[in-house]
């Protein structure tokens, strides 16, 4: 029977091992993991898959402490972090780490909770075996198909957004300054101000990752200016071959008539594929992202808890989380328009 084993990390020896990976992707990097442990105060788990002495794959994650108790994330929401999980050999399904997950988590690492959101696992992976799952949903580019083909890909809509962009004369540069992450930090408060909200992370996330992934080189940070050479947008995105993703990105509002965000997107997808990645990832579905004429693909997020009520106290959490955030929505919405209303005449 497969069972984990935890391994001592070594850059090195790590980066050769993801390398022979095919289903690697840029989250499971030595550099986006160092960063992960920084920004989230946590350990660092790495551990290889055996089957005897025979190694299987590894898993990557991270343990963190909530309330006193070590919980396991590959990754958790809030990380910026879409996806971690398992790297396996291509004969090896991914119901064989997850059967061995729970042992490993809750006896070996001594967690009361772990989560893991692996692109590969699918629902027949984790029947019988205790997990609960959400479904996330993503927007994937094929950056294998020519530029000319990408383009034409796009929602009509998307495509004219563009040509509005240069015609506007919105300028994209690359970013190699420290003043990025305060540009960002600030167009992205204003960004959650629209919706009544604050940003759940600022310039300090933005400088760790660029001090660990900048130096691997599967890092770019993008600026888009104004004709008058105003900074209106940021966006920042990873890769490792053969994927790349959006990490995050921010824009003031005042500026978003010249699109530049949409600008911003176009010139990371070319700069990808340029360096040989094969996709593009949106890690989101809005319509923004829709627009850019990629296929839709699914991801189950995985849960357990040694003790049933943490699961069954997670799941109904969530709708709650959300519906007050929905509600301080509407309520900002309306004390706006309340504000907005003249008085009404009581004489008449």
């Amino acid at each position: 029977m497969a069972r984990f084993e935890p391994l001592k990390f070594d850059a090195a020896e790590w980066a050769k091992a993801l390398a022979a990976s095919p289903d690697r992707i840029p989250h499971q990097s030595p550099a986006y993991l160092s960063f992960l442990a920084e920004d989230q105060r946590g350990r660092l788990v790495l551990a290889a898959l055996k089957d005897g002495d025979e190694v299987l794959g590894y898993f990557t994650g991270l343990i963190v402490r909530k309330l006193g108790f070590k919980i396991l994330g590959s990754p958790f929401r809030g990380w910026s972090t879409p996806y971690m999980g398992f790297n396996l050999r291509p004969d090896v399904p991914r119901r064989v780490p997850i059967a061995a997950l729970s042992e490993f988590a809750f006896q070996r690492l001594g967690c009361i909770h772990v989560e893991v959101t692996d692109s590969h696992v699918s629902l027949a992976d984790i029947e019988g075996l205790g997990f609960g799952h959400e479904v996330h949903a993503t927007i994937i580019n094929d950056l294998t198909l020519s530029q000319e083909t990408l383009f034409n890909h796009m929602n009509s809509y998307r495509r004219r957004d563009l040509r509005r962009a240069e015609k506007h004369g919105v300028v994209i540069e690359e970013a190699h300054d420290d003043a990025f992450a305060d540009e960002f930090a600030a167009q992205f408060k204003d960004v959650f101000a629209k919706q009544g909200m604050v940003p759940h992370f600022g310039a300090q996330r933005v400088r760790a990752l660029v001090r660990h992934l900048e130096p691997a080189g599967g890092l770019l940070r993008l600026r888009a200016r104004a004709p008058g050479g105003e900074c209106i947008a940021t966006g920042i995105f990873i890769g490792l071959e053969p994927a790349a993703f959006y990490w995050a990105g921010a824009s003031w509002r005042q500026h978003q008539h010249l699109h530049p965000n949409e600008l911003l997107q176009w010139y990371a997808m070319r700069y990808w594929k340029a360096r040989g990645m094969k996709s593009y990832n949106f890690a989101g579905t809005m319509d923004f992202k829709r627009r850019f004429g990629g296929a839709e693909s699914s991801t189950l997020m995985i849960f357990k808890s040694r003790f049933r009520l943490l699961s069954r106290l997670r799941t109904r959490a969530l709708p709650i989380h959300w519906a007050i955030l929905r509600l301080r929505r509407k309520f900002k919405s309306a004390t706006r328009k309340g504000a907005d209303t003249p008085p009404r005449d009581e004489t008449g």
